[in-house]
């Protein structure tokens, strides 16, 4: 397939495993539309395939996750986007199966929504997190739905309004990872994980999965609209703008 063309997030499966990796090394894994797409659709396959009994979702290279595509919001809608962050979300809480999250190197702003709504996450133990929106003039809104049940309201206020940079042992206490491990211990844990996903019948995954994630979802359908809208107004502010731009020259 033509480089220009290739898709963004590849699915390979490994033994009722379906394994969705982020591939878009030029802009560290961005949030951009077609990263975006790429993702709902991988997710939309996985969602009508029972043979699946869970989804490992890593990153082609170190970077998990840099967030949303700077260059991209000062072109696009991003309201729109916003959206498209917020169904991305969604479609990872409401997949029939667990999701389990890799974390080899950094993830930061957007990129910790989509750790936040996976089921399991395994992070080496050297990665680093930051909400950095808050110093471009924006807030975390869209991904603030899965953070908000995920954390307690003092580390999420710290997080936020701070900006600064989170380590992985700090994320695991505050209850946004789940398992921490070296990076030569990495490939055991998450086999771990699977293989105990791959011993569960998949009717009990299911259920069980709706169970944890009802009041999440819930969320979404409530408050969706709403933070897409902030979000996208903040992202076209002048202030953005300017910060967004400043931070594109350094």
């Amino acid at each position: 397939m033509d480089a220009d063309v290739a898709p963004l997030v590849r699915r390979d499966d490994e033994d009722r495993v379906a394994v969705l990796t982020l591939d878009s090394p030029a802009n560290r894994n961005a949030l951009s539309r077609r990263l975006l797409a790429d993702l709902r659709d991988r997710l939309a396959e996985v969602a009508q395939d029972e043979s699946v009994h869970a989804v490992l979702l890593r990153s082609s290279h170190r970077v998990f996750c840099a967030g949303a595509d700077l260059k991209e919001a000062a072109t696009v809608d991003m309201t729109e986007q916003a959206r498209a962050i917020v169904d991305v979300q969604r479609r990872i809480a409401a997949l029939p199966v667990p999701v389990v999250a890799r974390l080899d190197g950094p993830v930061r702003a957007g990129g910790i929504g989509l750790v936040a709504s996976a089921d399991v996450v395994v992070c080496r133990d050297d990665v680093g997190f930051a909400l950095t929106e808050v110093r471009l003039g924006l807030a975390a809104a869209t991904i603030s739905i899965p953070l908000r049940h995920r954390l307690t309201p003092r580390s999420a206020a710290d997080w936020f309004l701070t900006g600064r940079v989170f380590t992985a042992a700090e994320a695991r206490a505050q209850g946004l990872v789940t398992h921490v491990a070296d990076e030569a211990g990495m490939d055991a844990t998450v086999g771990a994980v699977l293989d105990d996903l791959r011993a569960g019948a998949r009717q009990g995954l299911t259920a069980a999965k709706q169970i944890l994630n009802a009041d999440l979802l819930a969320s979404f359908e409530r408050d969706g609209e709403a933070m897409a809208r902030m979000s996208g107004e903040l992202f076209h502010s002048d202030l953005a703008q300017e910060q967004m731009a400043a931070a594109l020259r350094r």
